[in-house]
């Protein structure tokens, strides 16, 4: 059988990684099996839930904490299991925001050399135009990303004024001025014949990287409404996540019934009400009135999207995950969490 391409796609929180995944998989033909492994802040399967209502072949989710470092191991076994389970055409990886894609990159490339099973495709970076010049000042690990990339998607740059794009266009030329650049459509996403099939020659040796802690550079926290919260401490180095051993918040909801759910109109108060100065991106599950449906909330730096969830049994009022700047946003989060009427949890 023929290896599995893998294709990774990084970028910065909220810049728009899974819509664009989305958006192109209706490109491919029906036949072809695609399989998404995405990374995440927090413990809230988010979108997984909107991308198993796509054509993939299957959706796997690796939660709070970053799989180029601290959750290695747990990337090489996810990767191994979808080989053995469904040996897709092509496996898609789904970056968090905060990973550096030369690492991740080399360590798919040892698993390449290790298996002969893979074949890392290219690594893509999605950047949104919007918020670049924002983050991009804050973030060593955004202007890195942007970097080391065999191609740059720019998302989000229809409703850029064309003075912004082009500041943002020169300052991405500075960071990398070979890498090829193209602009992502806001209904169809990138043609499938620019995005795949690269066949990178990059990544093939470590990267001389500079120490740094950036798994830590984004703060997560969760706030919920209708729901008991406890702390599964597992995952050690011989446990099931592999990697170094950390903590999953598990959320005990009560039943439908039970459980009050959220104004629209105060949920939207609220969401207007963050600074995206110090809070980038807040997703999860919110239960809306008056028909007391589950809908899934992505917001990024001020604009949201509230899609109705397939998952209607069992649901808190509230389950959000709230990532920003380390430092910045612990008052800010307990303030929102405030006008929901919810708890904030670490």
């Amino acid at each position: 059988m023929a290896p599995i391409s893998v294709t990774v796609f990084t970028g910065f929180l909220g810049a728009g990684k899974t819509s664009l995944i989305l958006k192109c998989l209706p490109q491919f033909p029906p036949e072809y099996k695609v399989v998404l492994l995405k990374n995440e802040f927090g413990d809230v399967q988010v979108d997984s839930q909107l991308a198993k209502q796509s054509n993939l072949s299957a959706v796997s989710e690796i939660l709070n904490g970053c799989m180029c470092c601290v959750l290695v191991g747990q990337m090489k076994s996810a990767l191994l299991e979808i080989r053995d389970g469904f040996w897709p055409d092509r496996i898609i990886i789904e970056c968090s925001g905060s990973a550096f894609p030369a690492t991740l990159a080399f360590q798919l490339r040892e698993l390449e050399r290790e298996t002969g099973d893979f074949k890392m495709d290219a690594i893509i970076t999605v950047i949104d135009a919007e918020n670049f010049m924002g983050y991009e000042d804050t973030s060593p690990t955004a202007r890195m990303q942007a970097s080391y990339t065999d191609l740059l998607v720019i998302n989000k740059w229809e409703e850029v004024p064309e003075r912004q794009l082009d500041i943002v266009l020169d300052h991405l030329h500075t960071l990398n001025d070979l890498t090829p650049k193209v602009k992502a459509s806001r209904t169809t996403g990138v043609d499938l014949s620019l995005l795949f099939g690269l066949d990178s020659k990059a990544f093939r040796e470590p990267m001389p990287l500079a120490a740094s802690d950036h798994d830590r550079e984004v703060q997560t926290f969760t706030i919920l409404k209708g729901a008991e919260p406890s702390i599964h401490h597992h995952c050690g180095s011989e446990g099931e996540c592999g990697g170094e051993g950390h903590d999953h918040l598990a959320v005990e909801p009560r039943k439908v019934g039970d459980v009050e759910g959220l104004d629209r109109s105060l949920l939207l108060d609220a969401l207007h009400s963050l600074s995206k100065e110090s809070i980038w991106r807040v997703k999860g599950f919110v239960r809306l009135l008056p028909e007391n449906q589950v809908y899934i909330l992505n917001w990024a730096f001020g604009r949201y999207e509230l899609d109705l969830s397939t998952a209607q049994t069992v649901s808190p009022a509230i389950q959000l995950t709230v990532m920003g700047q380390r430092g910045e946003m612990k008052r800010l989060v307990h303030r929102f969490a405030e006008k929901l009427g919810g708890s904030v949890h670490v």
